[in-house]
Order: C-alpha cells, then structure tokens, then sequence
C-alpha cells in the first residue's frame, strides 16, 4: 500500500497568505518550522478533566502518546473535547453522549490532523469518541484509560458493584453510616474507572476486541506502569497507520461487530454494549440490530470470573492474561482473520498469550457459567426488542410471571418503593415507566431498582424489575432493560398498570403483557402522552432528533459517515 499524500498538508504546506497564517500562528507556541514540515500531524484526543475522575490521570498519558508519536516521525497536537464523568454529570451521561461525539467529529474534521488517538476511560467516552472519529474515518487507534486497583475493605477486595451490597445491607440495618463512610474512602484507591467490568472496562474490551487498540489494552489497570508503555506504543502505531491509511472502515467490518459481540458474551460485558455497539455501527454504515446480538452469541458461554457476574476485578484479569487469553480460548469462535490496527489479523494479539489464573479464565469447555451475554427479548411489551443479563440475574427468576407493580416515573419511584403500605410482594414485577431516551430525558441508569425495603427485611434480594431506562454495568440482578418502544412515544409499556400479569421467559427470549390485543389498542387509544420536550438548547435538539434504544439512541441526523472534507476554506 502506497503512503497517502498528508491530509495535514492542505493547511501547512500552502502557499501564499493561507499558508503564512496557517504555520505562524503554530509557531507562536515554540514549534520549529520543520516540524510542520511534511510530518504526519497526529491528534490526541484527550477527554482529561478533574470533573470525570475516570479520566483525570490522561494528561500524564497524553505524554506517554506524544512520546511514541515523536518517536515514529509524527508531531502530536492534543486537543480537548468535552468530558463525561458518570459519577457526576447530571441529569444522565447518556444524555450527553452524542453531543460529545458531534464535539469530536468538529474537531478532528475541522483540524489539519491526518490521524488521531482517542484517549478513552469513563463509560461514554468511548463510544462517543469513537463514534465521532467514525464519521469523519481517519486513522484511528484508540488508548483506554485502565480500570482503577481493587479496593480494600476491612479485609476483602470491593468494587463499584459492592455499592449496590453496601446499600442494600445499609438498608436492613448490616451496614451504619460509619461502615459506609469508612467503605467508600477505601473503594477508590487509585486512578482510573471501575475495577469490575462495568460498562466502562466493557467498552475497552470492545474497543479491543474491535480491532481498534493494540493488544493488551483492555485489561491492564490505569496504575500500572505497562498502561503508559501502550500508550507510547500507540503513538508509534498511528504514526505507521497515516502513512498506510489504514482507516475505522477498514477495520470495522461485520466481522469485526461479530467478535466484538463474541466476546462480550464471553467476558460477561454491560448491558450498554449493546446501545453503543448499534450507535457505533450506524455510524460506520455496517447493518446491526439486535437480533445479531442472540445470533453471535447464542452459544458462547461466560469465561471470565469477573464482578458482576463473578468474584474476581480488572487487575486479576490483566495478571491471569488479559483479554487476549480469554480470547485465546475463543479462537473457534471469532472471526480470526479480521484486521486490527496493527495491520495484522486480530489472531496475531492473542496467539501467544498465556491463561496464568484458570479460576478467573476458564475455557470453553469447562466454563466458568453456561449461561453468558446479553439476552435480546422480543414480545407484547418490547416489540422491538428489550435485553436482560442472565450472567448477573438470578437462576430461578429465569422463567416467572408475576403481577405488576407500576411507577410513572423515577420520582414516583423514590417517593413510594418504601411505602409499608406498597401492594408488593417477592412475586411481583416492578415496572418503572418513562426512563426512556425521549422521556427522561437521556435514558438514565435507573433500571435496576432497589427491593422495597420491607420485602429485603424478609431477605428478598432480587426481583424481576423492567424499565425503558438503563443499568450501570455495574449492576447485577434480573433487570430487563432498555424497552423499546419506551413510555414516552406510546410503547406498551406505557399502558401497563398494577396488577397486570407479565411473563418473563430468558431461555424463550420473550417478554409478554398478559393482556388481550384488544385490551392493549383499547388503553392504548385513551392514551395521553406527556410532551415535556425542553424548549431550548441541547436537550430540545436531543429529544426531537434522538431514536429509541433498539437502534442505538444515536441522534438520527448523525447516522453514516460525514467523511474528511473541509466545505469551505475561511481565508
């Protein structure tokens, strides 16, 4: 393959006015000349900010990127784009996330880059990054920020998933205020996102197992010295990737999706890989929907002992061999021939890699638990699709009927789930309305509802809860997600009230409203929706363009690739 003449080039190797402005106005930060002097011009992408704790360590891993960019003949310009911390950002992250990918294809197509690293950590970075650099399709690698240590708690390991234990002990009384304070000052002990696949280590996975990364990049903690050495590795590799034009679309193939999906099921991966899967792919114009997601992984089983499926974190992950040992035992499975970043078959990551904990990673045929990945669900309630996590649901609530227990919204909510009086029992199914995209608005992670408080005081730990709204990746129990049609725009999930029977069937994939056709459309035309779109600003731009969950809640104007072109030269 031929090198490709330098998209920087249009901007710094001009003549005349154009290219006087262009080059002194760079010069004025110390830049010698011959630096913009036929270099490839690299783009950092840099998501740092003290708001998004996850991220807060990547100016320090910018370095580490500069540096291999240097090395590899390149000249590196980092550049910031919004940041999304999920742990502060309100109303929703997801809200966000596809203003942040517009903020990031601007940029890259704005700018005279002719490559670019996306440093990614906290859940929405990546997928909005990604879907960003996708629409404008030039070489692309991406550097993942690493999953924090495990926290240390009165003698046992803990992480984000033990917030949901902590509060639920918390609420029976197991737990004071002083055990809660003494816990969260010993969860988060270093630098970097979740220690458990979350959704934010399920998307460094998926980048990984994508092509889109070097190998390695998806496991090793944000602490670990060896996170820096990929980091300057990969500003060597894109260096190498501008001069090939080795491009997004000549990774992201339907092959690619496939192992992505693969392995996701594999590594017991968030329930969000699923919405931002479907967003990236539209962007890249490859035909996803959420039958693959049964497709592809209908028979992978979960290899990966990791909360919240498991017992293990994303540092023993890294140290038992990190995703290309997992995906090692794959090999059958995958589509091994896909390329990577690296110019090399996706193979070439993991042909050499070694399991060195087989409690953590198991093989294929002696899985850690059959039953792995993300269950797409279709039926009355969900005609176009709904998705559960059997890896972190209860066995036993697989297959159940039980009578409804509705909430309007998260208000309604809050306001009554502790109620005495509450008409629940361990039966029930809890069904909180108007979490969707549109209605929230954002699609917040509110699915996985806490057990009523007199119901845990019984032992109840889990129940059947189903909303149109999101869970954190963190989350475990027998949540069904994601409802699509939601509330908001009239789906059957708005016509559901207490008492209606819903059957739940993981194992047939259906969800089902114990309701007559005829009793559906009856309620259905009595229906009065809510019109709370936001009169001004992003929100408004958001709920008027963004599309329901089952197609990836990307805004519908943003689908398919922009391309590199600059429309107009200013000067």
């Amino acid at each position: 393959m031929e090198d490709k003449p330098l998209r920087s080039r249009q901007w710094f190797g001009k003549k005349g006015k154009d290219g006087f402005i262009y080059r002194a106005w760079m010069k004025n930060q110390g830049i010698p000349a011959h630096q913009l002097q036929g270099k490839p011009v690299i783009g950092i992408c840099n998501t740092w900010s003290e708001l998004t704790p996850c991220n807060a360590h990547f100016r320090e891993l910018a370095q580490s990127v500069k540096n291999g960019i240097y090395e590899a003949g390149g000249y590196p310009v980092e550049f910031p784009v919004m940041s999304l911390g999920e742990t502060l950002v309100k109303p929703t992250a997801m809200l966000y996330r596809n203003l942040v990918s517009m903020d990031v294809e601007e940029s890259i197509r704005a700018n005279p880059l002719d490559g670019v690293v996306l440093l990614c950590g906290c859940d929405k970075t990546t997928p909005a990054l990604v879907m960003g650099a996708c629409s404008v399709n030039i070489p692309t690698i991406v550097v993942s920020g690493g999953a924090m240590l495990t926290g240390k708690y009165r003698g046992r390991d803990i992480g984000t998933s033990d917030i949901w234990r902590f509060f639920a002990d918390h609420q029976t009384g197991q737990m004071n205020d002083e055990d809660l304070y003494t816990a969260e000052a010993c969860m988060a002990r270093s630098q970097g996102h979740c220690a458990v696949m979350g959704t934010a280590s399920t998307m460094a996975c998926m980048v990984e197992s994508l092509g889109l990364s070097l190998a390695e990049n998806a496991a090793i903690p944000a602490a670990d010295s060896r996170r820096k050495v990929l980091a300057h590795l990969s500003g060597n590799r894109i260096v190498d990737m501008v001069r090939k034009d080795l491009k997004p679309s000549d990774i992201l193939t339907r092959q690619a999706f496939e192992n992505a999906i693969t392995v996701n099921a594999a590594i017991g991966g968030s329930t969000n890989f699923i919405i931002h899967l479907l967003a990236i792919a539209g962007r890249i114009g490859i035909d996803l929907n959420m039958d693959d997601f049964n497709t592809s992984a209908r028979k992978i089983p979960l290899l990966a002992n990791l909360q919240p499926s498991g017992k293990y974190f994303m540092e023993d992950f890294y140290y038992a061999g990190g995703l290309p040992a997992l995906m090692k035992e794959l090999h059958e499975q995958l589509n091994s021939d896909a390329i990577t970043v690296s110019g090399h078959p996706i193979s070439r990551n993991y042909e050499n890699s070694e399991c060195f904990n087989r409690d953590l990673i198991a093989p294929v045929d002696n899985p850690f638990n059959p039953t792995a990945g993300i269950t797409v669900l279709k039926g009355n309630l969900c005609q176009n699709g709904a998705v559960i996590k059997p890896s972190a649901a209860s066995t036993a609530l697989m297959r159940h009927t039980g009578k409804a227990v509705v909430f309007e919204n998260i208000e309604d909510f809050n306001h009554r789930i502790n109620d005495p009086a509450l008409d629940v029992d361990k039966d029930s199914v809890l069904v909180l309305k108007n979490a969707g995209p549109k209605g929230y608005p954002g699609m917040p992670e509110v699915g996985n509802m806490l057990i009523p408080k007199k119901l845990a005081d019984q032992g109840v730990t889990d129940m059947v809860r189903i909303s149109d709204g999101r869970m954190s990746g963190t989350g475990f129990g027998t949540v069904v997600l994601h409802v699509s049609p939601e509330a908001a725009i009239g789906g059957t999930l708005a016509i559901v009230q207490d008492g209606d029977m819903i059957k739940l069937d993981v194992p047939a994939g259906t969800l089902h409203l114990e309701v007559s056709d005829e009793e559906i459309a009856e309620r259905k035309s009595k229906l009065v929706l809510n019109n709370n779109i936001s009169k001004r600003g992003y929100t408004h731009l958001y709920q008027t363009h963004v599309e329901q969950a089952h197609l990836g809640a990307d805004l519908d104007f943003l689908k398919g690739s922009s391309g590199s072109e600059v429309l107009r030269d200013s000067h």
